[in-house]
């Protein structure tokens, strides 16, 4: 197995929301030059104790999945869902595909209604940045059953203010347990990223290292 040390400089900035990008790392390893990618880091895994709803969450988020994958696995839990992401990433014929797949998912997590309410009557307050933070706080409290754990943290706007609507997750779980460049970046990052811009109103960006399996989650106002 050949391994390979790759780093991305400048990430663009893929909705024009100002936010300041990052140099991000990255290492992985290939089977094969046209193979799959995949990336190991050898440090221990960091223990999280599931909360009272997560089981909760991650069997909602399975079923929207496996909806739309058509399959499941028999494995339980964690495992059977990085399973079934797999099987997401080989049903669609392209990226764009299996992208479009995700923010699917997505979407059906939530009653339409609300989606367009918060779109309409939250995203535009306070110039978006009521919105972006209320993007960092819900993500960090409902989303470590997915992710592992992570902090609300400060980012830095381009007009020298700061605002609490970045998420720092320490060691993503999704990234660690499926191993695989492809499922982080078309089934979580590029999903993700539209459908919070396309169906929430706020842009969003995400900056994973393959280094160390830690993710950057940045939310701005449209204005920043």
């Amino acid at each position: 197995m050949k391994a390979l040390g790759i780093t991305v400089g400048g990430l663009p900035n893929l909705y024009s929301t100002g936010i300041r990008n990052r140099r991000l790392s990255v290492s992985f390893a290939s089977t094969s030059p046209s193979g799959p990618k995949t990336v190991g880091v050898t440090a221990p895994k960091i223990e999280y104790k599931p909360g009272v709803l997560d089981n909760l969450f991650l069997n909602l988020f399975r079923n929207k999945l496996v909806q739309e994958v058509g399959w499941d696995s028999k494995k339980p839990g964690y495992d059977g869902l990085i399973e079934v992401a797999n099987r997401l990433m080989m049903k669609g014929t392209t990226n764009s595909h299996t992208i479009e797949a995700t923010v699917r998912i997505l979407r059906s997590l939530f009653p339409p209604f609300l989606l367009e309410l918060y779109k309409l009557l939250i995203a535009p307050l306070g110039g978006g940045k009521v919105a972006a933070v209320m993007v960092a706080r819900v993500t960090a409290l409902t989303c470590q059953w997915l992710m592992g754990p992570c902090k609300v943290n400060s980012v830095d706007l381009p007009d020298g203010t700061s605002c609490n609507s970045g998420v720092y997750v320490e060691r993503c779980k999704y990234l660690e347990e499926s191993k695989c460049v492809g499922i982080c970046i078309n089934t979580c990052k590029f999903p993700t990223q539209t459908f919070f811009k396309d169906h929430m109103g706020v842009p969003l960006l995400m900056e994973p290292n393959f280094a160390d399996y830690s993710c950057q989650i940045w939310s701005a106002s449209p204005t920043t």
